[in-house]
């Protein structure tokens, strides 16, 4: 692996307090680190030049405007693009597998990795979502797709999978974390309620795709469902199906929250918008 070959791209705001941790485990994948901070007021750009990263202060639009503006960016001079959020560790495995797509010993252009979900400083084993995402690809290869939410890179070839998993390290309180949610919901339910057409640049519903496409396909099935009863199917799904109870009382809450609370505040919004229409 050359020194040009691959380059780290991870967006920052305000994450002083796990960026040293993503930062060094980053850095055994390739010594090029391409920051793309949000206005930080906490040191998290001064860590990250102190640890030999570029870092490029630009204001934030929405995540699929600024991972599409640091593809453009770095595309001309790297041959291979990894992309992280400030608080996803990579693991030793997954560390080895990326190094081995990158010395050529992988016969795809782009990969999936399988990220694990934190809640409440604790390690989420049942209870997470979207576990597969789109993170290393060639450049040429892949895109964020143009989504106000939920959104994934996309890629222009097929696609295989990476052992080792991102631990989303997810380090804010819980008043943070309903705080970002109330946010995502408002974009959630604009997404909703313009019903964008589904084009090139968008992940594809498929029931037989990958993991993620098959999770916009059942997301889709779960809007045709009665406002307010899909949100409860959903919780029940997440914490009796899928198992979430067996991360005992963070389970519960992250279910909760994110599967009940979270969804039904959408659908309230959606409502809402709904009821201003009439």
């Amino acid at each position: 692996m050359t020194t040009n070959s691959c380059v780290v791209v991870i967006l920052t705001f305000n994450s002083a307090n796990i960026i040293r941790e993503t930062l060094t485990q980053a850095l055994k994948v390739s010594p090029n680190i391409f920051v793309v901070d949000s206005g930080s007021k906490d040191d998290t750009p001064d860590i990250a030049r102190a640890m030999g990263c570029v870092v490029i202060d630009r204001a934030f639009v929405n995540y699929s405007d600024q991972r599409n503006w640091a593809i453009e960016q770095i595309s001309s001079q790297y041959e291979w693009q990894l992309h992280l959020d400030a608080d996803e560790v990579l693991d030793e495995v997954a560390i080895a597998a990326i190094n081995k797509a990158l010395n050529g010993e992988r016969p795809f252009n782009a990969y999936l990795i399988k990220r694990r979900d934190y809640f409440m400083g604790r390690m989420l084993r049942f209870s997470g979502v979207n576990p597969w995402h789109l993170r290393l690809f060639k450049s040429g290869f892949g895109q964020c797709e143009n989504r106000l939410y939920d959104q994934h890179f996309v890629a222009t070839c097929p696609t295989g999978n990476l052992s080792g998993l991102m631990h989303d390290k997810n380090a804010s309180s819980m008043a943070g974390w309903t705080a970002s949610h109330n946010r995502w919901s408002d974009l959630e339910a604009d997404q909703i309620m313009a019903e964008i057409k589904i084009n090139d640049d968008v992940l594809q519903p498929r029931l037989l795709g990958d993991a993620r496409e098959r999770t916009r396909f059942i997301k889709g099935l779960y809007y045709k469902l009665p406002i307010g009863l899909r949100a409860l199917s959903y919780f029940i799904y997440r914490y009796l199906f899928r198992l979430g109870f067996l991360d005992g009382v963070v389970g519960f809450y992250f279910a909760f929250f994110q599967a009940f609370w979270f969804r039904m505040l959408v659908d309230a919004k959606i409502y809402e918008k709904n009821l201003s229409h009439k």
